[in-house]
């Protein structure tokens, strides 16, 4: 079992400044989980508690000279702590400098070494960088590496989280959302949710004294789209969601609100946009993040990112 590669300029960036900061705050550990062609940052996919999160890279994003072999069809997985893979690739950055030359490179790898408290070897994810006249070597520890049986559950996980709801709506701006969620997380923990085929996003607050919410109305929409009733700018917010639902123009759930607020913290990734939906049979609700190509507004395509947040009977608040 086998990984070295070099982290480009772009990698670096990204990781360092963006997503490994996000991630965090989702899970401080998550599963790395590196392919032939991939690389992912998962967490929950295996235990199905809290908030799921999936960051796939093509490794040309990250990576160049990517070498990797195992047993598993070239996969390899392992658990991994965030904050210490953060870290360390800022120490590594300090030293290395953000400008990659022929010799000025940072490399990762994985390893196996003795540690002064241990007879067995033990696993490393290791940075080396090399400096003009330094070298620093960073050893994050990591889990022993998952058996085929997991690896395989764990892509038939990454599979089966990739069904997208028949309608997405575009959210308004992550920052505008952050501060409604700052306003109601000390009245409750449960929020209902409806997305309409119209292009509606409704948020709503419930406790035994208080209901607060917030409507965000025609929203660009992907997916199964449906017309505006007429009369419907006459009908309270309440209303109109209750009558969408009932013709089966709209989908509700109900999703802990500290798992809805985890899911913003994806902001600090810097997506252009992000999509809101609810699977079929309301089983989870689906926050997909794009990302354009710098200067364009087109998709790239060598990474995505969503979440998926568990939907919570109403009497298990």
């Amino acid at each position: 079992m086998k990984f070295k590669a070099f982290l480009t300029d772009n990698g670096v960036s990204l990781l360092e400044k963006r997503f490994l900061p996000a991630l965090d705050k989702m899970g401080r550990i998550c599963h790395l989980y590196l392919t032939k062609d991939h690389a992912f940052f998962l967490h929950n996919l295996l235990n199905g508690d809290g908030v799921q999160s999936i960051a796939q890279f093509r490794k040309e994003s990250l990576f160049e000279d990517y070498r990797i072999s195992s047993q598993n069809d070239d996969r390899i997985a392992f658990t991994i702590d965030l904050g210490l893979l953060h870290r360390a690739l800022r120490s590594s950055v300090s030293v290395c400098g953000h400008v990659t030359t022929a010799t000025n490179r940072l490399q990762v790898k994985l390893v196996k070494k003795l540690t002064h408290n241990s007879q067995q070897p033990m696993p490393f994810l290791t940075f080396e960088s090399k400096g003009y006249k330094s070298a620093v070597i960073q050893d994050v520890p990591i889990s022993k590496p998952l058996s085929r049986v997991d690896v395989v559950e764990l892509q038939s996980a990454i599979d089966m989280a990739q069904d997208l709801p028949q309608t997405l709506v575009q959210g308004p701006d992550l920052h505008q959302l952050q501060s409604f969620v700052d306003r109601l997380k000390h009245v409750g923990d449960l929020l209902h949710i409806t997305i309409t085929q119209y292009g509606d996003l409704h948020l709503q607050l419930l406790n035994t004294l208080t209901t607060l919410g917030v409507e965000f109305r025609k929203l660009p929409v992907v997916g199964v789209q449906a017309h505006v009733p007429s009369g419907d700018q006459n009908m309270t917010a309440q209303s109109r969601t209750k009558y969408a639902v009932e013709k089966g123009e709209a989908l509700s759930v109900q999703v802990s609100l500290k798992h809805f607020a985890k899911s913003l913290q994806c902001h600090l990734t810097k997506p252009d946009c992000a999509f809101y939906g609810i699977t079929p049979l309301a089983s989870c609700l689906t926050v997909i993040f794009q990302f354009f190509i710098p200067g364009t507004r087109q998709t790239d395509k060598s990474i995505s990112l969503h979440c998926r947040l568990p939907v919570l009977d109403p009497g298990s608040a």
